[in-house]
């Protein structure tokens, strides 16, 4: 029961660390101290039901649909792109009154803020192909290898990495925000996160254009 429950935990560990899209929005919410549970939460919700429906099976079906696939790619593909040029005027634009400015609205308090930050990582989350092949095709085809309880502990032990990561990686940003909060630091912040977006961009549409 604990070798499956830590081999399900060590997987989803595994796939989920690397930093894409996701993890560079949640990192970058952290840094502004801005709506950081609410993201984080989001992130973990999203994974543990895809989670949950690639263990219930679908995973093998999606997998198989070569028109879903490809759909998914170039629509996740040119979202990217988008929000890596956002990222680039964010970094252009940057003076010494973006986080006087950014704080400033964050401690007035907005629901619209709140709305913004969640649905930005929804479809940051939901329209990356990478997302569905980690968690629904990936982990859901590696719970499929057990019966009963063992796939349960081994999807319980996936989940728990998504709970753990994302809220890792949102406060721990915090501590380095004052860094951050420079002109400098702002430029660096957001050009990296372009840098992965343009990069995830241009591996989704390549793919695509290649098969072609």
């Amino acid at each position: 029961m604990i070798a499956i429950y830590l081999e399900g935990l060590a997987f989803s560990t595994a796939l989920i660390i690397a930093i894409g899209a996701q993890n560079a929005f949640v990192i970058r919410q952290g840094v502004r101290g801005e709506h950081v549970f609410a993201v984080a939460t989001t992130c973990m919700l999203v994974d543990i039901s895809l989670i949950t429906i690639g263990a219930a099976g679908v995973g093998t079906l999606i997998a198989q649909d070569a028109t879903f696939r490809s759909g998914a790619a170039l629509g996740g593909g040119v979202f990217l792109a988008g929000f890596g040029l956002i990222s680039v005027r964010r970094a252009w634009l940057a003076t010494s009154d973006t986080w006087r400015d950014v704080e400033g609205g964050f401690r007035a308090g907005s629901g619209s803020s709140v709305r913004n930050a969640v649905l930005t990582v929804l479809a940051l989350s939901l329209l990356n192909p990478h997302v569905y092949l980690d968690t629904v095709v990936l982990l859901g085809g590696l719970a499929g290898q057990y019966d009963g309880r063992d796939r349960v502990y081994f999807t319980i032990g996936a989940m728990t990495a998504s709970v753990l990561w994302f809220y890792a990686i949102g406060f721990a940003a915090i501590r380095v925000a004052p860094f951050f909060r420079t002109v400098r630091g702002t430029r660096l912040l957001e050009s990296t996160i372009a840098c992965i977006m343009f990069i995830l961009a241009i591996n989704l549409l390549w793919g695509e254009i290649s098969v072609w």
